[in-house]
């Protein structure tokens, strides 16, 4: 519950300092959330930008609780993702997860699975952008991030069955705009 610790050999500037531990303990985390939101290794890396030129600018930095951080950053990212999706619907990106899931793994999908596959990805990262940012939010968290309801509530600063109830309502919305473009 103790703020981060400045580096004294960048007394000169204490914030810098925090901003550039932050980014160290933090970064690739930031990175991978934003990557499974987006599916695109330039967008992530543009969010991991976009996370952390905030923190400086409104100088936030400081004020990060070292025991709060990680949920802190992931929240972040998980928003600056989604707002990326918002403003590049139309563009094709690679798979949310890291690897594609296959029956084999020595077997490569076929032409047709993999299309497949990669509508499935674009008509989810729409429907996560046409979400509430809350809903949005949690699916993520909850499903590309693999936290617990429990831990997802803390992130959020709310309870587990409203959770349990806005993941609910998430999944519902993406089924039906699932089905409806996907047919």
């Amino acid at each position: 519950m103790q703020p981060l610790t400045v580096d004294p050999r960048t007394e000169s500037n204490p914030a810098d300092a925090q901003l550039e531990e932050l980014f160290r303990v933090h970064g690739r985390d930031v990175f991978k959330t934003a990557f499974r939101v987006t599916g695109s290794e330039s967008d992530a890396e543009d969010v991991v930008q976009t996370v952390f030129l905030r923190l400086l600018a409104n100088r936030h930095a400081g004020r990060v609780r070292r025991d709060e951080a990680g949920a802190y950053l992931r929240r972040a990212a998980t928003n600056a993702a989604l707002d990326c999706l918002r403003r590049r619907k139309t563009r094709a990106g690679v798979a949310l997860d890291d690897a594609p899931p296959q029956a084999m793994a020595d077997e490569m999908p076929s032409p047709e699975r993999q299309a497949s596959g990669a509508g499935m990805r674009r008509a989810l990262r729409d429907g996560l952008s046409k979400l509430n940012p809350r809903a949005a939010e949690a699916f993520v968290m909850r499903h590309l991030e693999g936290l617990s309801n429990g831990e997802v509530a803390a992130v959020l600063g709310t309870s587990a069955p409203v959770v349990a109830v806005t993941l609910h309502r998430a999944r519902k919305s993406l089924q039906k705009h699932l089905t409806s473009t996907l047919g």
